[in-house]
């Protein structure tokens, strides 16, 4: 069971997972709250579906670097973990 992390974490389960996997506090906490109110934005799953020509653009948006070189499936695996 998680530990409860205070009234401004909603979905403490999440919040700790995400903490294990390395992100701040901060970003953790966003993340888990968002998903708590059901308004977390799941733009992620759509990458696969997406051109490569877009995911260039949104790398670049994102400042990839070294994103001219890598093919789809290596874009798709850098943008996801980069937000």
């Amino acid at each position: 069971m998680a530990r409860d992390h205070g009234a401004q974490i909603k979905d403490d389960a999440l919040y700790e997972e995400l903490r294990k996997q390395g992100d701040s506090k901060e970003k953790a906490a966003r993340i888990a709250n968002a998903r708590a109110n059901g308004s977390l934005d799941h733009r992620g799953d759509a990458l696969d579906d997406r051109t490569k020509a877009d995911l260039l653009k949104e790398a670049r948006e994102l400042g990839i670097a070294g994103r001219s070189k890598m093919d789809k499936a290596e874009l798709v695996k850098t943008i996801r973990g980069h937000r």
